[in-house]
């Protein structure tokens, strides 16, 4: 069970930290977006109506992108949960982030069967080189091909 003890979920440290945790419009995603718009390429934002709202969709080409943060998301999962698992209230962030992780891989599956192809970054990734993250984006909906393909770049 989560501990909690020593929290004050309405104090203004506690309001700062959860502001600062942006569901879309993230640093990444901001400078994938702008390295896609320099190419001309259309596309919209977070989809409301698709699984887990992808942060871009090509609707024509039934293409989204997920700019997900390594942390959330567990990049280097193996890494990450020995580390997370030494620190602080270890059950309760070992337990989120696998959460995280199951629930991204049952909206590519859901998406998948919709017909739609998914491609998700590490954020890590876009944020050392936004160009060439978005040249990956660009060759897979320039291909358009195997519309049933997960694809972790």
């Amino acid at each position: 069970m989560p501990r909690f003890k020593g929290l004050n979920p309405r104090s203004a440290a506690t309001s700062r930290v959860g502001a600062a945790n942006r569901k879309k419009n993230t640093a990444p995603e901001t400078l994938l977006r702008k390295a896609l718009a320099a190419s001309g390429l259309r596309f919209r934002l977070h989809a409301k109506g698709l699984p887990g709202c992808p942060d871009l969709v090509f609707r024509r080409r039934k293409i989204a992108v997920f700019c997900d943060g390594d942390f959330w998301h567990g990049r280097n999962w193996a890494k990450r949960k020995r580390k997370l698992s030494a620190g602080w209230n270890a059950e309760y962030w070992v337990s989120k982030i696998q959460r995280n992780r199951e629930r991204d891989r049952a909206v590519g599956r859901e998406l998948k069967r919709s017909g739609w192809r998914v491609i998700r970054l590490w954020e890590s990734q876009v944020r050392r080189d936004a160009a060439s993250a978005a040249a990956k984006v660009l060759a897979i909906v320039a291909d358009g091909n195997d519309a049933n393909a997960v694809a972790r770049l």
